[in-house]
């Protein structure tokens, strides 16, 4: 082991006490937050519209501001955008990351402090190294670089002193000096618009390097991996890359991608550990390998609050701060940041999975389910059903969206799933069949509308060919980054915007 590698790992463990304080004494953590971003935030126009000097304590906070979608806060990210100073945070904001966390074309601009920058998403990127490196004291992580694929970043069109562009972009432009000596690609590479180009300079760049880690989101590394091995004449990438210790994940489900994962990478050395950084923050991370649990970090600058979800619909809306959730219940996250994002609904659901230490697991996003037929299915249900009818039909999937469909009237309609396969199922009847089954294993609601054909028929599978989900990325402009194809729509948008790039290149529209 290298004396850089032993320095580094050594560095890296010192940060375990300190997380050890957060999950000893959550509520305290919590508190000592809220108080330090309402007192640095009193004097900005919103601490002022909403008497930030009076707040005492989290009844008042949630007494005095009220919840907040995008929507609500957009007309002062807007004045932010402008260079408009210490609106909803202390200065002026430089960087906005461009999010693709919405099923809509509009994109949303969250904005991105230097607080956040250094106190949430490095602290959780240096937190990850600390974690790793105190589970495998044997790992040779810092012997080689980490692979990572950003996105793009742009001058803000409304203030030429600004940048917008996503997440990775930014936290790639603004990292210290020592992260690029241990990455890969050069940063020029990582931050080309042309993601075309891109994919191909990283190749070129990085088959050759000692790459030990990867991080990014499943479906660009997976790409990656594959035009790799095509001007290869290697069978996996462990012949490309052989000390390769882990991947760090996030940004979509990776059960339906674990299995690609392996047969790229077949050694039960390569280890897999989920991550939960959005736009908004970094919020959790496993603290162990293979596992979708996460720990809710709670020093991060980010003061948490939830909404049951049944109570979504209700008005007035209400959140409970964190000493109240339960496990097994299922929650919207609201958020307070150091960004200036306050009582700020994220959009996703979670449900916990204990409170001591506080750990969860992701359900999906709160507009990401199919209730068409009350069957309430959400995200994890799909990527349990698609996962498991995969494995069972030796399967393997590469990208997938599914939407209800309704017939005509007086007729009961069914879920229509478009699927692009790596290895499709041996008998796609079947694929079905097991589909079906798992999701009325998993959702009692699904499988009360499917009991006998009376309120939901037997979903529908589309296989889509190779390449038409990256096109349909492509004609929206979202290659790349963490742009991501939403699995679970409750309209037709999405679904029918797809099945017209298939009308248009082969003339099926697939019904």
């Amino acid at each position: 082991m290298s004396v850089l590698n032993q320095v580094a790992t050594w560095w890296f463990k010192k940060r375990i006490h300190q997380m050890e304080l957060f999950m000893r004494y959550p509520h305290d953590v919590q508190w000592e937050i809220l108080q330090k971003l309402t007192h640095q935030a009193r004097d900005t126009r919103w601490g002022q519209t909403y008497e930030y000097s009076s707040i005492k304590d989290p009844e008042t906070y949630a007494k005095n501001v009220p919840l907040n979608t995008y929507e609500d806060l957009a007309p002062w990210i807007q004045s932010m955008m402008q260079g408009e100073i210490s609106v909803l945070w202390p200065g002026e904001i430089k960087w906005f990351a461009k999010s693709s966390g919405t099923t809509n074309d509009r994109s949303k601009y969250i904005p991105v402090s230097e607080e956040a920058l250094q106190d949430c998403h490095y602290k959780g990127a240096k937190d990850l190294l600390s974690i790793y490196c105190n589970l495998r004291p044997k790992a040779t992580l810092f012997e080689g670089k980490c692979l990572t694929i950003g996105g793009s970043q742009a001058i803000n069109p409304l203030n030429s002193h600004s940048y917008t562009g996503d997440l990775s972009a930014l936290l790639m432009h603004n990292q210290p000096f020592w992260a690029n000596i241990v990455r890969t690609p050069e940063l020029e590479v990582a931050l080309m618009e042309d993601w075309e180009h891109k994919i191909q300079r990283i190749v070129q760049e990085t088959r050759h390097e000692t790459v030990t880690n990867m991080a990014g989101v499943p479906t660009w590394i997976l790409l990656l991996c594959r035009r790799m091995l095509e001007i290869s004449d290697k069978s996996n990438m462990l012949e490309i890359w052989p000390r390769m210790e882990v991947y760090f994940h996030g940004g979509v489900g990776f059960h339906p991608y674990r299995n690609q994962f392996k047969s790229l990478f077949p050694s039960d050395s390569v280890w897999y550990i989920e991550t939960y950084n959005a736009s908004e923050g970094f919020l959790g991370l496993a603290n162990e390998p293979h596992s979708d649990e996460m720990l809710l970090m709670l020093d991060y600058g980010i003061y948490y609050e939830f909404i049951p979800l049944e109570t979504m619909d209700s008005q007035p809306l209400a959140a409970i701060p964190l000493h109240q959730v339960m496990v097994g219940r299922s929650y919207a996250v609201v958020i307070t940041t150091n960004s200036g994002l306050w009582r700020y609904q994220i959009g996703d659901t979670i449900t916990f999975t204990c409170t001591s230490p506080y750990k969860f697991r992701i359900l999906g996003r709160t507009r990401s389910f199919i209730n068409a037929f009350g069957e309430e299915l959400m995200a994890e249900n799909a990527e349990y059903g698609i996962g498991y009818a995969a494995q069972c039909c030796r399967a393997e999937i590469r990208d997938y969206t599914a939407a209800p469909l309704f017939l005509e009237q007086g007729h009961v309609g069914h879920h229509q799933w478009l699927i692009e396969f790596e290895s499709p199922p041996d008998d796609l009847s079947r694929f079905t069949q097991i589909l079906d089954e798992a999701l009325r294993k998993v959702n009692s609601d699904y499988d009360a509308k499917r009991h006998k054909n009376l309120a939901l028929l037997e979903p529908q599978i589309i296989v889509l060919p190779t390449g038409t989900f990256y096109r349909w990325l492509q004609s929206r402009n979202r290659l790349g980054g963490q742009h991501k194809v939403p699995r679970l729509v409750n309209h037709r948008e999405i679904a029918d915007s797809v099945l017209e790039i298939l009308h248009q290149e082969t003339g099926d529209f697939g019904h």
